[in-house]
């Protein structure tokens, strides 16, 4: 009688929510928020904080707006459910390198504490939309695995229907859960992306909750979609990071998610903790996706 108990308990801990309690860790933004951090490009400490329509504002430990080599447009778009998604599209201010990132984020905190992932990509040039997930930040809506998977569809064709946003190439990167994402939204966007970037992605749920709890994770998890299983029908360049010092994604992942994907396609090792490329490979990463798009 234990035994089933137990059996009970660890299948209620597992399946619960189709386990988006386990996959997703939002972080609720409220208009007062603020958040500091140490910016290499600015060579300073720089503050976030919102105004009532959501706006930005970026302070340095002076308290003064530092000049800044691009601006920062706060988005609000509907997502297919009616619920309002906020963003942010970066756009340098001076070479502007033709190449536009649509950055999908992992599955903790929120859009803020993804700053110092992306400014690194504008400052070599790039423009970069990145946006909250329903239930993380500013955004509206549960959190759920469906959800982040529907937003992150609508948040690429909100970005293609932007006339006024110019590109030559469009590249998806994706970290994390935004990784395992991305390959799913890649493959079934082929006709609107020009390659895609992973980092530290894993392979499916049902890989990764094996890893956290092996055997019961994998038979009680439900694969709804499945970077392992879209990455095969990827047609166009793709690059896959991966750190031999994650731990958070098994390494492994990584290596499967390349061994399934077609050609053209490239798997850099790096080092250091769970997707932290931005912040110390920024250089060889921007020199890899440049080659991606033949510039």
């Amino acid at each position: 009688m234990r035994l089933i108990s137990l059996f009970s308990i660890l299948f209620l801990i597992i399946s619960s929510c189709t386990l988006n309690k386990t996959f997703l860790h939002p972080i609720v933004l409220e208009q007062g928020d603020k958040l500091s951090a140490y910016i290499p490009e600015a060579n300073d400490t720089l503050t976030l904080s919102f105004n009532k329509d959501l706006t930005t504002n970026v302070t340095n430990s002076a308290g003064e707006t530092p000049d800044l080599p691009y601006s920062i447009e706060t988005i609000l778009f509907p997502n297919r459910s009616g619920d309002t998604l906020h963003g942010w599209f970066f756009e340098p201010n001076e070479d502007y390198n033709g190449t536009t990132i649509y950055f999908l984020h992992g599955n903790a905190a929120n859009i803020a504490y993804q700053y110092l992932f992306a400014t690194p990509f504008v400052t070599a040039g790039y423009q970069v939309f990145i946006f909250d997930y329903s239930g993380f930040g500013f955004s509206q809506g549960e959190a759920t695995r469906k959800a982040v998977k529907n937003d992150a569809t609508d948040g690429l064709n909100y970005l293609v229907a932007r006339k006024d946003i110019k590109y030559d190439h469009l590249l998806i990167y994706g970290q994390s859960l935004g990784g395992h994402l991305s390959v799913v939204i890649a493959n079934e966007n082929q006709d609107k992306i020009d390659g895609l970037v992973t980092e530290g992605a894993f392979s499916s749920h049902k890989d990764i909750s094996a890893s956290v709890v092996p055997f019961l994770g994998r038979i009680f998890t439900r694969e709804m979609y499945s970077a392992e299983k879209n990455i095969v029908g990827f047609k166009k360049p793709i690059l896959i990071i991966h750190s031999r010092e994650d731990e958070r994604i098994p390494f492994d992942q990584g290596e499967r998610l390349y061994e399934l994907a077609n050609e053209p396609k490239e798997f850099y090792m790096i080092d250091k903790k769970h997707i932290r490329g931005p912040l110390y490979y920024a250089d060889s990463i921007t020199a890899k996706m440049a080659r991606m798009v033949g510039n």
